[in-house]
């Protein structure tokens, strides 16, 4: 270890302030290393990975999804030359300098850190939300809105914020009727979003009312048992789907004895800074703000955290500055567009490993004795952008030994519907025509590697 290089910059954590912050500090030549996250804080881009419509960020008058706005800013980091690796870190040692942080797959010694895990999605923890967990029971509408088992269904949402108002607007697209379930007779939202609900003929506003259960026939959600706050009585409400937006906790369990936390959890920063308790750590986004919680303020205090990293590397004199090149800086081509059923077909090599679309997937089900590993996904689908980098390298490592299949849910419903897929990301394993494994969201690569060599 005597000889292990130390980073200028290590960030933790993406979303608008991890990836502004490596923009920041690559621009700054400290080419800053990046662990993206992917499971323990959320997902790589952060709560924008499960945001459909982002209208309030400058410079995108029409809007922008937020998937497409994190894969720009992702993008845009990479270009100037932030090293980013999709991992959690599971291990901070800031008693020590350099301060230590490790993965599963990696240890980094770094001279400085940038936390941003921002905040995770909290869940109702009813008697049966286990059972019927991406059963009908869902914590992000954007990622699983468009499975067909929710295409022309009454659906259910919990909250009464603007996430809350935000994908009950969303569900209209897929569902029949979506209900807006909401503990008080007030909605916390903004009066635009509480003027679009209420608006919308296709959702109903149900006061006063919070889920006690879910209830169904064992293998999918049938309805949702509310109570009235008022007078305490419950009564059912038929429904194929019930998603929550009720709010975050902070992800800081990491930091827990290595940081300062206020009282419930966040990191405490000093006032108008982003510099937390320990010199030449800084924090950013969700993760020490519990007050705006917007992608621009969150940006905002990404592009702070940068700067002030960088003044304290140099008075420090720990800089080790990284200049680029200009073929380092000319961003990546467009990808191509996506092929129809009729190009596919032409195209088609059972030989090669990778493949997409619905032809492909019935010709090498029927006519192939290598394992096939199928992702269904949605374009919208946050976690679905984080799963496509892990698994790409994954499959890479068996090249030639499996196939592997992509399927968009939307263009090929009918087979996500006979498969079983009600959320998104769901892979799929099959061998000889027998599926012969599942994992549902975004896994270690490990979970993946383990599946698919079990059955080569």
């Amino acid at each position: 270890m005597a000889n292990q290089p130390v980073e200028n910059l290590v960030i933790i954590g993406s979303g608008p302030a991890g990836y502004t912050a490596a923009i920041y500090a690559a621009r700054a030549n400290l080419k800053p290393f990046v662990f993206e996250g992917f499971q323990a804080g959320g997902l790589p881009g952060g709560q924008l990975m499960t945001t459909t419509e982002v209208e309030n960020f400058p410079g995108f008058p029409e809007g922008i999804t937020g998937p497409q706005l994190m894969d720009r800013m992702k993008a845009q980091a990479e270009r100037w030359g932030a090293e980013l690796v999709t991992e959690d870190v599971t291990f901070v040692d800031f008693s020590q300098r350099p301060f230590v942080i490790r993965s599963e797959e990696r240890e980094v010694l770094a001279h400085s850190v940038i936390i941003a895990t921002g905040a995770t999605a909290k869940r109702l923890g009813l008697p049966c939300e286990g059972q019927f967990w991406s059963r009908g029971v869902s914590a992000c509408a954007i990622c699983d809105g468009a499975t067909p088992i929710f295409r022309g269904a009454e659906l259910a949402v919990v909250g009464g914020g603007d996430t809350a108002a935000e994908e009950s607007i969303y569900l209209t697209k897929y569902g029949d009727h979506v209900h807006m379930l909401i503990r008080s007779d007030k909605m916390r939202a903004s009066k635009a979003m509480q003027d679009r609900v209420l608006s919308n003929p296709r959702i109903t506003v149900h006061w006063n009312s919070e889920p006690v259960d879910v209830f169904g026939d064992g293998e999918h959600m049938q309805g949702v048992k509310i109570r009235d706050t008022k007078t305490g009585e419950v009564s059912d409400l038929a429904v194929k789907g019930l998603f929550y937006a009720i709010g975050h906790t902070p992800n800081t369990s990491l930091f827990k004895g290595q940081i300062d936390l206020d009282d419930v959890g966040y990191i405490a920063t000093k006032h108008g800074s982003v510099e937390t308790s320990v010199e030449g750590v800084f924090a950013a986004g969700d993760v020490q703000d519990h007050e705006f919680r917007q992608a621009i303020t969150a940006a905002g205090t990404g592009c702070m955290s940068a700067m002030l990293a960088e003044r304290w590397l140099s008075f420090n004199g720990l800089v080790q500055e990284f200049h680029q090149t200009a073929a380092s800086e000319k961003p990546e081509a467009a990808p191509a567009a996506k092929k129809t059923e009729a190009e596919q077909a032409s195209g088609f090599d059972i030989g090669v490993t990778k493949h997409e679309g619905g032809y492909a997937l019935r010709k090498l089900y029927h006519e192939s004795d290598r394992l096939i590993m199928v992702k269904y996904a949605s374009p919208q689908c946050g976690p679905c952008h984080t799963l496509k980098p892990i698994l790409n390298k994954v499959v890479d490592e068996f090249d030639g030994k499996i196939h592997y299949v992509e399927i968009d849910v939307e263009q090929d419903p009918e087979i996500a519907e006979s498969a079983g897929v009600v959320g998104t990301p769901t892979i799929q394993f099959f061998k000889l025509k027998d599926k012969v494994g599942e994992l549902k969201g975004v896994k270690p690569k490990s979970q993946y590697r383990e599946v698919i060599s079990s059955h080569l």
